[in-house]
């Protein structure tokens, strides 16, 4: 490969890259430019001297790759949905075009609208739409009444829509940017209710189709196999259907670090290739003998490799067409098409073409933790291993024919590999997920070899063999089994604050220096450059300083509070299904990847949407001090009087009373005016947390209390217009406020009314669906950073309301 070759491939990976940085896309003429300088460019780079050609091929590459990936995030962001359209009601017919995913409330499935029409008049709507279909019976719907679909069948529903929004917080999952990898321009609910519409089938499935295929042989592992667990493994590791797999084997794959075995792997889809060109070059040279002129058009070996590498990809295809599945097929076919063409590329050569082509299929895969961990080891395994080939390859001349010997070498290789992996590895791991996994090493000896030589060759036999999926099952067990035993032990996997980039870059090259064969005054340096990722903690506020975070966490409210070496939570955001809450999918994936933990849980009244995440919470830190208005275990009441400091600074509980309860601690309130409200304070600064406290409270504190401010104000009952009273607001006199409050909410939350007399006392605020996760900091107290603005891309939602849906609000 010619070195002008390389440099368009590395340009078109940067270029790639850089305009997934962008924050707004430019207009298709801005594009085009930057097409037409790239063609200029290597146009010149193949007919200039050696010095110029290598800056004009990078150039060329770079321009290649900004241009075309531009291009069609333009083409993609011109089909969003139009706003006026936003919680209509609409009537579509089109196709289900992908794999439902089943749950206890209903069923989920992207959706290709045909038609539409909102009022009898046609619309036009995103090419793509992700689908929700809720049973009658809500959250409690586990019967014959939750909704059954198959990819390709035709419906008509009746559906709302709105754009994909989500919450965004740092260190959170991206749903936006996976709405847009997706091509998903509007998310909604299917309509099913008495006065609605009714849902209707027009039509079976279209035919054969890849889709169609894996959800039949989904649907035949679920009646084979009794056990949902092993049911769920087996459907991820044959069909790629990850969303079976139970969030708690999740959270067991996660702790003893064999996540990436519970999809198509790299070596699953090598080990196939492997076996169909074994297959396809004995049925190749049986037909050759019959008809020698096959053997002239096309020689056994060449017809073994085109035929395991299409089979290979068929498999791939099959199973989801994932990262690690595409690397794999596409170094297969390059190394194929090299062996016809009688040349040979080093590895670094094939494995950047493999990466190019996965940024040509899909740019946005960049930004996939799976691009990363599947690229940076197989470069790993390659540059550690000279003599390794890529593709499948038969038993080398000269090789040693004593069994026993071959299997030891084989069992060492695997120990080496698997050690050089998880080395090379672990820095990576931390950057992606903040978690290292100490029983990883353990784990995946076994796991890899039962995994692929046992337990997915008995799952795909299965497709032909149905009874070959209770064995299957049976080796799940056995492997859960074995990973259960390691993840009881309580240093299984660690979790440390996830750090920043130049840390983590530094690291991860030190371990890739620690792994190669070279000096070992080299590997040392490694060794060293390993020093500060493990070292480094986020930086926290000074003495006597505090930082408030407003986490987007929907309707409802989770904050947290540090101090120089404390950190308080207060509340625990809501709960949003019967096995999802914001405390198992924001708050403690979000403290634990800041390095962070808890000294005290103020939990300010019952209801869900403040109480939702308080189980996941106190399952990981039970030694917190917990206080809330309400009986809950282990929380002791809070009650005005409670005072406590904290590294300079104070925390001041001003409600409720002892007389705001019985002679049984019975509440004589309801739950909102329970609230407990909360005051932080240093010598210059202080912020209001009142939880859904209600104005009659507000205005008695505030009456009772002329002297307190309030610097930061975290709007009471998301901005309701039963809180907020004038009567606080001209007492506090915040400098800033912050609603949380969902997206486009039922309750039509932040009120206009209280919108404007933050208008009218020219307090700036903000709403969680436009700032995203709002961070406020005692020592800039004129400064408010919104996380959505820190960090936007566009993909991202750009114009979210700022109120909710104005249909209602709660009283």
């Amino acid at each position: 490969m010619g070195w002008r070759t390389w440099g368009a491939l590395l340009g078109w990976v940067f270029g790639v890259a850089a305009q997934l940085e962008q924050a707004v896309l430019w207009s298709l003429a801005g594009y085009a430019g930057c097409l037409a300088f790239a063609l200029f460019a290597g146009w010149a780079a193949w007919r200039l001297p050696r010095s110029w050609a290598w800056i004009l091929a990078i150039s060329a590459g770079i321009g290649l790759g900004w241009s075309a990936t531009g291009w069609r995030a333009v083409d993609y962001a011109a089909q969003a949905l139009n706003p006026g359209l936003q919680g209509v009601t609409l009537d579509i017919s089109g196709h289900i075009d992908s794999l439902p995913q089943r749950g206890e409330e209903g069923v989920r499935f992207e959706f290709v609208p045909e038609a539409a029409q909102a009022a009898g008049r046609a619309v036009r709507l995103p090419d793509r739409l992700q689908l929700s279909w809720y049973s009658r019976k809500g959250s409690a719907g586990t019967g014959a009444d939750r909704p059954v679909v198959r990819v390709g069948e035709q419906w008509q529903f009746q559906v709302r829509l709105t754009k994909p929004h989500a919450p965004f917080n740092p260190h959170g999952f991206d749903r936006e940017r996976w709405w847009w990898e997706h091509g998903i321009g509007a998310v909604g609910t299917v309509r099913n209710g008495p006065r609605d519409t009714a849902p209707e089938r027009l039509s079976e499935g279209r035919g054969w189709t890849v889709d169609g295929a894996r959800q039949w042989v989904s649907e035949r592992i679920r009646a084979q196999v009794a056990d949902p667990r092993s049911a769920g493994v087996l459907a991820a590791l044959v069909v790629g259907e990850q969303s079976a797999i139970d969030s708690d084997d999740w959270t067991l794959f996660r702790i003893t670090g064999v996540s990436h075995l519970m999809s198509i792997s790299g070596l699953h889809v090598t080990m196939f290739a492997w076996l169909a060109v074994v297959a396809v070059g004995s049925v190749w040279r049986n037909l050759a003998w019959r008809w020698p002129a096959l053997a002239w058009w096309m020689p056994v070996q060449r017809a073994a490799g085109v035929g395991g590498v299409a089979l290979a990809a068929g498999y791939a295809m099959f199973a989801g067409w994932g990262v690690p599945a595409q690397r794999t097929v596409l170094m297969l076919a390059i190394v194929v098409g090299l062996r016809m063409a009688g040349r040979q590329w080093p590895w670094p050569a094939i494995w950047l073409w493999a990466l190019a082509a996965v940024l040509l299929l899909d740019p946005w895969s960049w930004l996939q933790a799976g691009f990363w961990l599947s690229f940076v080891a197989v470069a790993i395994l390659f540059a550690t291993d000279p003599g390794r080939q890529v593709g499948p390859s038969h038993m080398q001349e000269g090789e040693t024919p004593h069994l026993g010997l071959r299997m030891a070498r084989s069992v060492m290789g695997l120990v080496r590999e698997q050690g050089v992996v998880t080395v090379a590895l672990t820095p990576l791991s931390l950057v992606l997920f903040g978690q290292i996994s100490i029983v990883g090493f353990a784990a995946n000896l076994l796991a890899i070899p039962w995994v692929t030589l046992v337990l997915t060759p008995l799952a795909l036999v299965g497709i032909g063999v149905a009874p070959a999926w209770d064995l299957a099952a049976f080796a799940v067990y056995l492997l859960t089994a074995w990973l259960d035993w390691l993840a009881q032990w309580s240093w299984a996997s660690v979790y440390q604050a996830v750090p920043p980039l130049g840390v983590g870059l530094l690291a991860v090259a030190g371990a890739v220096l620690l792994v190669l064969r070279l000096p070992m005054a080299i590997r040392l340096a490694g060794l060293m450059a390993l020093w500060p990722i493990y070292a480094w903690s986020p930086p926290r506020p000074g003495q006597g300083e505090f930082e408030v975070v407003a986490w987007d966490v929907g309707q409802g409210s989770a904050i947290l509070v540090r101090t120089a070496g404390h950190n308080l939570l207060f509340d625990t955001g809501p709960k949003y299904s019967s096995h999802s809450d914001a405390g198992q999918r924001i708050v403690v994936p979000t403290l634990r990847a800041m390095g962070e933990g808890l000294d005290t849980v103020v939990v300010s009244h019952k209801d869900l949407d403040h109480s939702g995440g308080m189980e996941a919470v106190q399952a990981v830190w039970p030694q917190a001090r917990w206080l809330s208005s309400f009986d809950a275990e282990p929380a002791r009441r809070c009650l005005a009087g409670q005072q406590w400091t904290w590294d300079g600074v104070v925390f001041d509980m001003l409600h409720p009373t002892p007389a705001h309860f019985d002679e049984h601690g019975e509440a004589l309130l309801s739950s909102n005016a329970m609230s407990c409200t909360l005051r932080i304070s240093n010598t210059r600064t202080s912020a209001w947390l009142s939880g859904d406290l209600d104005a009659e409270r507000e205005t008695r504190l505030a009456l009772a209390n002329p002297e307190l401010r309030a610097t930061l104000l975290i709007s009471p009952h998301h901005g309701s217009r039963t809180s907020s009273s004038p009567v606080l607001l001209n007492t506090l006199r915040p400098k800033w406020v912050v609603v949380q409050s969902g997206f486009r909410n039922r309750f039509g939350h932040p009120s206009p009314t209280v919108l404007t007399r933050y208008r009218e006392r020219a307090i700036p605020w903000v709403n969680s669906p436009t700032c995203g996760a709002a961070m406020w900091r005692s020592d800039a107290p004129q400064n408010l950073r919104c996380y959505r603005e820190m960090v936007r891309r566009y993909w991202h939602d750009q114009n979210p309301e700022v109120a909710g849906n104005p249909a209602g609000e709660n009283p």
